[in-house]
């Protein structure tokens, strides 16, 4: 993804609460957003890792989650309860989530949950870059690699299971 798009590609993982950059590479593009790099977390909702992954959760898990997680103390009000719930829906409905800068003012991201066993969320794949390059024109065809790529990943892990349970 890095290499088709320029910009980096992130796998993070779902653990418990938050996800974890597990891996990053880089893309050609030479002006990078670093807001995730190996080893940095998030709690589920916050970055664009986190929105694809906590989308995809039972609608009880995501009530419970935001029932317990108050993400304004240190994320601000882009990360009030009806501001996450509406970025949820919006995944839901295009396959992938957005970040527009939420962390940092100017550095995006977008994100396609990563399936394993059960369908459950596991992780997410995402791309991330600087506004300009992350705009409405260029968002429908960086959603579908990250569709396609994290598709890709989900069919391997699942495949990967089931030989193992041989």
């Amino acid at each position: 993804m890095a290499e088709e798009t320029g910009e980096s590609a992130i796998f993070s993982a779902a653990r418990g609460d938050e996800t974890v950059c597990l891996l990053r590479e880089d893309g050609a593009f030479p002006i990078r957003s670093h807001v995730l790099y190996e080893g940095v977390r998030f709690p589920l909702g916050v970055v664009s890792a986190g929105i694809a992954v906590l989308a995809f959760l039972p609608d009880r898990e995501i009530d419970q989650f935001l029932a317990t997680h108050d993400l304004t103390e240190t994320y601000g009000q882009t990360h009030a309860e009806p501001e996450i719930r509406r970025r949820l829906e919006k995944t839901r409905q295009c396959g992938w989530s957005l970040n527009a800068g939420h962390i940092v003012p100017g550095s995006w991201g977008m994100a396609a949950t990563v399936f394993g066993p059960g369908e459950r969320p596991v992780g997410a794949l995402t791309l991330t870059g600087i506004e300009t390059r992350m705009g409405a024109e260029r968002q429908p065809a960086l959603g579908a690699l990250l569709l396609k790529s994290a598709h890709t990943l989900s069919s391997e892990l699942q495949r990967s299971r089931k030989m193992k349970e041989r």
